[in-house]
């Protein structure tokens, strides 16, 4: 899903009140739900079409105390939104 398809199926809900609680699936099974925690923009490398691996923006990495403790995002990763859940 993309950003400008989420704002849709958000559009599409109508009006919901500011505190309704966003939950995330554990997975696609619903074995699970927490509460969404933060949302950071991130880095993707896509290893297949259901899961690949998350990086930092390269901002965020020089951000960091010790950037290089981080890994750098591959060259083909693009932009995307990470949800994370509450611990």
């Amino acid at each position: 899903m993309t950003l400008a398809e989420l704002r849709t199926a958000m559009a599409e809900l109508g009006h919901l009140p500011g505190d309704t609680i966003v939950i995330l699936a554990k997975d696609a099974g619903g074995n699970g739900f927490s509460p969404l925690y933060e949302v950071d923009p991130s880095m993707y490398r896509a290893e297949n079409e259901w899961s690949g691996e998350r990086y930092m923006t390269d901002a965020a990495r020089q951000a960091q105390k010790v950037p290089d403790a981080y890994s750098k995002a591959p060259d083909d990763a693009v932009l995307a939104v990470c949800l994370w859940p509450t611990h």
